[in-house]
């Protein structure tokens, strides 16, 4: 048995209390039930968390699926080990479709307009644009409502149908590589330089709290940052801190940045 106390102390100081009870109560259930327990979906940093919380049971493995084969978003499965069967992890995969002729909408417009219906964070996958419109996964209870009630994104009207899961898009990210010289290793400065922004406006949109940094809200713009780091700001996709290559005559740092399109 985990000591929950011990685990729960240890999540506190970095804010993730909250998450770790949730998903000790899941592989608690499924330690004592012989089967599996499912969480909600899970963005990295609390995937994180959830492989934790599996390494403090003997007898728990962990799984996880978020439709797509590389889904960012994934709900993982506590699983005991010896339950042979498969977990059910209830989700169901939609197409909104609208005409890309009139209506040109983003990512923050189609999870908009699920949160809209009353979706929770939770509740919802990864979003993958197709030449149709997007492709979303969703918890399975949801889909009767969605269906009914999502009708437009944005100004745009459009059709909802539930696909499978063998009709899903493998994501595809394109990479652009960016070498680049900062004075230090701070956020604000890694960042201006991987989004092609002022590093003013960049340490604003870290006070706002437009930018996190391994899906973790960033602290302050001095922050710093290492090599591994991922970086994302809000709209404008992730910067992947790939390599410190040392410093140059004039005493800057030069770095190597994997920004994902």
């Amino acid at each position: 048995m985990a000591d929950r106390e011990k685990i729960l102390r240890y999540f506190k100081a970095g804010g993730d209390e909250q998450l770790a009870a949730k998903l000790l109560d899941l592989a608690d259930g499924a330690n004592k039930s012989r089967k599996f327990r499912v969480s909600e979906f899970l963005d990295p940093h609390a995937y994180n968390v959830a492989e934790i919380i599996a390494a403090n049971f003997e007898n728990i493995k962990i799984e996880s699926d978020g439709g797509f084969a590389n889904a960012e978003r994934v709900k993982v499965a506590y699983i005991a080990e010896d339950f042979y069967g498969t977990p059910e992890y209830g989700m169901t995969y939609f197409l909104a479709a609208w005409d890309k002729r009139y209506y040109d909408l983003s990512h923050r417009d189609v999870l908009g307009a699920l949160m809209g219906t009353g979706c929770k964070r939770e509740a919802v996958g990864d979003i993958v644009f197709v030449p149709e419109g997007a492709q979303f996964v969703v918890e399975k209870t949801l889909a009767n409502y969605l269906m009914s009630n999502l009708t437009s994104i944005g100004s745009a009207p459009v059709s909802v149908s539930e696909i499978t899961k063998e009709e899903l898009f493998q994501k595809e990210e394109k990479i652009k590589i960016i070498n680049a010289t900062v004075a230090d290793l701070r956020l604000d400065a890694v960042a201006a330089a991987g989004y092609g922004v002022s590093r003013s406006r960049m340490a604003e949109e870290i006070k706002a709290l437009n930018v996190k940094v391994n899906w973790q809200d960033a602290k302050k713009p001095a922050q710093s940052v290492d090599v591994g780091d991922i970086i994302s700001f809000r709209g404008r996709g992730r910067v992947e801190v790939a390599e410190v290559r040392g410093t140059t005559k004039k005493g800057r740092t030069s770095i190597t940045l994997k920004r994902y399109i």
